[in-house]
């Protein structure tokens, strides 16, 4: 799971280099919004500072983050994206498709990073993979088409395994497809 944040964070330095970089006033204070259920594990938010910084942008001098933390209340969202646009953020960092939802939908001006979206086409965050469209772009994480895969591996480690327990979160969009994926492999392998 940290490799997959360390790979969103990578993604959003690479990404925010064409966010940042038309072309602006030098001298210019970029405001970064973050939204998150929880903060990241401190070596992982070094590292998107680190490739800030490797490309010119460091908290403090031309860059300012606005974190906003939710607890794990999603209700929170609405309340921290409407800041953000009254902040006049440049770019928002999404780490969760309900925080990418809501951003999107609050204002359709501010670019939206999203890092671990599960199903950005399915959730409404995009158009398509391919062609996401709007101003939302970032990673998809495909936990829907590995459904099967991850069932199979499970009954080949316990070969007379007949029944499966799925814990997953109905409130979050993007669970849905992981869910019905889940639920036809598991009928496919008489699971």
């Amino acid at each position: 799971m940290q490799h997959c944040i360390l790979r969103c964070l990578v993604t959003f330095i690479l990404l925010s280099g064409s966010l940042i970089a038309a072309a602006q006033p030098t001298g210019k204070v970029y405001r970064i919004g973050y939204l998150a259920t929880v903060p990241p594990p401190t070596h992982l938010w070094e590292a998107l500072l680190d490739g800030l910084r490797e490309r010119g942008y460091s908290e403090g001098r031309n860059l300012v983050f606005e974190r906003r933390f939710s607890a794990g209340n999603v209700e929170r969202f609405p309340e921290f994206a409407a800041e953000m646009v009254q902040l006049r953020a440049d770019c928002i960092i999404a780490i969760t498709t309900p925080a990418a939802l809501v951003v999107k939908h609050t204002t359709p001006a501010i670019p939206v990073v999203m890092t671990t979206a599960i199903d950005p086409v399915g959730a409404g965050l995009v158009t398509s993979l391919v062609r996401p469209g709007g101003t939302v772009t970032g990673n998809a994480i495909l936990y829907g088409e590995l459904s099967t895969k991850r069932l199979e591996l499970l009954k080949d480690t316990v070969p007379g395994l007949s029944r499966v327990t799925v814990l997953w979160n109905p409130a979050n969009p993007a669970n849905m497809s992981v869910w019905q994926g889940t639920q036809a492999a598991a009928h496919a392998l008489g699971l």
